[in-house]
């Protein structure tokens, strides 16, 4: 599938693939879903709310008749939630690729989730983080891809996360550009580690710019932003875009083969723009910043990466034709 312009209008032809997208009821989650069914993409959608979410999937069928999809209630704060979501779609059979989408930008009043950790971080990192080890051995028998959505605040403020819980110092915006930066610096060391243990799976990290709701066509129950809101996110055109153009560089980063594991794609114009490889900040590749968030992941939600069992989850074939990653 190589071409000089990546068109989201005329994806590759994904029939008889399945790819898991979370947070799928709004925003980027929705709009990168119905991209992938339009591309004959069989989609599982989660989220949290099942009322959202079946509205979603209604929506989604009616938008792409003849869709081939399913809901699955996840939420990405709690890991016996992720846990039972995750062996659900293990019991399902082929997984092609994980969109890691979900997230909260603008936290409750609610800070920590019933296992004792700070929301944000939970949702949008932990939870993630969760997920990806819990479905390695899947993603290794179809040599699937992980894309993890990052976000262009970690280019623009620097925000070490010494203290991912935020015992001190809390307040909602570094809670998520922290979060953010741990996405991806995780997604870039997965693919890392990944390559290390021979396991033929793919890590992508991904931004969709300054994507705004009042840029978005207006959608009944998914997207109905105020007037006001219409008001100011127009005055902001020449450095926004809509969440459907957002989710280019999501679904491209999740499809298209030309993409190499270890790489960050964006908008070209870093906030607006036709998807292109970009550079991840220096904080998100430090290797000491890197290993101690790898290590806060596991140890927060007691998970381990099943790396061996995953390299012999994939055929000898497989493990022959290992895509290509930059530096490998």
């Amino acid at each position: 599938m190589t071409r000089a312009v990546w068109d989201l209008r005329n994806l590759p032809d994904l029939s008889g693939r399945t790819y898991l997208v979370t947070g799928t009821t709004a925003g980027l989650g929705f709009f990168s879903a119905e991209h992938l069914l339009r591309a004959g993409a069989h989609v599982i959608a989660t989220g949290r709310n099942p009322n959202k979410l079946a509205l979603a999937k209604v929506t989604l069928l009616g938008r792409v008749p003849q869709a081939s999809m399913e809901t699955l209630l996840m939420d990405t704060s709690k890991l016996g939630s992720v846990r039972a979501a995750a062996a659900t779609v293990r019991a399902r059979g082929r997984l092609d690729g994980l969109l890691l989408n979900a997230g909260v930008v603008h936290p409750p009043r609610t800070r920590e989730t019933v296992d004792g950790n700070e929301l944000v971080f939970a949702t949008n990192v932990l939870g993630h983080f969760a997920l990806a080890g819990e479905l390695l051995q899947p993603l290794a028998s179809a040599q699937g891809r992980m894309v993890w959505v990052g976000s262009v605040a970690t280019s623009l403020w620097r925000y070490d996360p010494l203290d991912p819980q935020l015992v001190s110092g809390y307040t909602p915006w570094r809670a998520y550009v922290q979060s953010k930066v741990a996405t991806t610096a995780l997604g870039l060391e997965a693919d890392r580690r990944l390559r290390e243990a021979g396991v033929p799976v793919t890590s992508v990290v991904a931004h969709p710019g300054y994507s705004t709701s009042g840029r978005t066509p207006g959608i009944r129950g998914i997207n109905e932003p105020s007037r006001s809101t219409r008001f100011v996110d127009n005055l902001q055109a020449p450095i926004s875009q809509s969440k459907n153009d957002g989710a280019a560089s999501l679904v491209r980063a999740l499809v298209d083969p030309q993409v190499g594991g270890g790489e960050l794609w964006g908008p070209r114009f870093l906030v607006r723009g036709e998807p292109r490889k970009a550079v991840a900040a220096a904080l998100t590749r430090d290797p000491e910043v890197v290993a101690r968030l790898w290590r806060t992941g596991e140890d927060a939600m007691g998970v381990r990466w099943p790396f061996e069992k995953a390299a012999r989850a994939a055929t000898p074939s497989a493990r022959r034709r290992m895509p290509h990653r930059p530096g490998a």
